[in-house]
């Protein structure tokens, strides 16, 4: 199977190289310092069949050859936050780059929910992460600051990476023909999406917003990255002039009607456990639980 390597943006010291994971519609990002080489791998999925429950590596491998083939150092592998839609490869990851896995702060709260649900015994304190951000909180590939900005709404642990005037929004938003995240899941609020898209528009009309997922309505061609004025002006949920409130009403009023995503059960046991798989019970075999509901 090929992955398709869809865009390479260099703005001045940063090159941004995306990678669209065709089966959940996922865009991952390789990000780097031109000057050291210094990179960081954001929102990494795996390959998975929910069928047959098997797992593969060719996906991330593509990020991997990527890497090797650009001589560079990766020091950080993130999340912007714990997905619903695909299994993260960050551990997969860390083993053969050997970097930190980060995340926010508050997926602590996504762990204390969904450790509930599916009765695990997973660590709550978000230990499984070699690093939670704060709010405002800077790193540095090399010479070239990253500014972490949490995002909350669409889950409570949403982050979004800032670096030399790009954004990594992850399920923030999407292309403006495509609107703006689900507020449905636990600990998801609308009002709250609503102040933390202010937040990012505030971030300068010509700062370049890159995107977790590309769903390609009407079968256009997939897109990776907009800018905080093309949102303004186009942006189907929350383009200018838009209140808080109709905001919010439009968007409980869609999400009353959206589906569970397919991958939900699975993708939440791995992600909030920062893409670790369960341990394997006495037969050698690892599960993954669905609760069911009885009505």
């Amino acid at each position: 199977m090929s992955y398709l390597i869809y865009q390479v943006c260099t703005r001045m010291n940063v090159t941004i190289e995306s990678f669209f994971h065709k089966q959940s519609s996922t865009i991952s990002y390789v990000v780097f310092d031109n000057r050291s080489l210094k990179a960081m791998v954001i929102d990494a999925a795996l390959d998975f069949d929910l069928s047959s429950g098997d797992i593969g590596y060719q996906f991330a491998d593509s990020l991997i050859h990527y890497i090797d083939s650009h001589h560079l150092d990766v020091d950080w592998i993130l999340e912007t936050h714990a997905h619903a839609d695909h299994l993260s490869a960050a551990q997969y990851l860390k083993q053969k780059l050997g970097a930190k896995v980060a995340t926010g702060k508050y997926i602590t709260q996504v762990q204390q929910h969904f450790t509930e649900v599916f009765n695990l015994t997973t660590p709550t304190d978000g230990s499984q992460f070699c690093h939670l951000f704060e709010d405002g909180e800077v790193f540095y590939l090399g010479e070239e600051a990253v500014t972490v900005m949490f995002t909350p709404g669409h889950t409570p642990d949403s982050v979004t990476y800032i670096v030399d005037r790009n954004a990594f929004v992850g399920d923030t938003l999407f292309m403006p023909d495509s609107g703006t995240a689900r507020c449905d899941f636990p600990g998801g609020d609308a009002s709250q999406l609503y102040h933390s898209i202010q937040r990012i528009f505030e971030l300068g009309n010509d700062t370049h917003l890159y995107m977790c997922h590309d769903y390609q309505p009407n079968g256009r061609e997939v897109s990776v990255v907009t800018s905080v004025e093309a949102q303004k002006q186009y942006n189907v949920h929350l383009k200018n002039g838009v209140s808080q409130h109709d905001y919010v009403k439009t968007r409980e009023s869609r999400d009353a009607g959206l589906a569970v995503p397919k991958l939900i059960h699975p993708s939440i046991q791995v992600n909030i456990n920062a893409g670790h798989f369960p341990d394997a019970e006495a037969n050698g075999t690892r599960y993954l639980k669905i609760p069911l509901s009885f009505i």
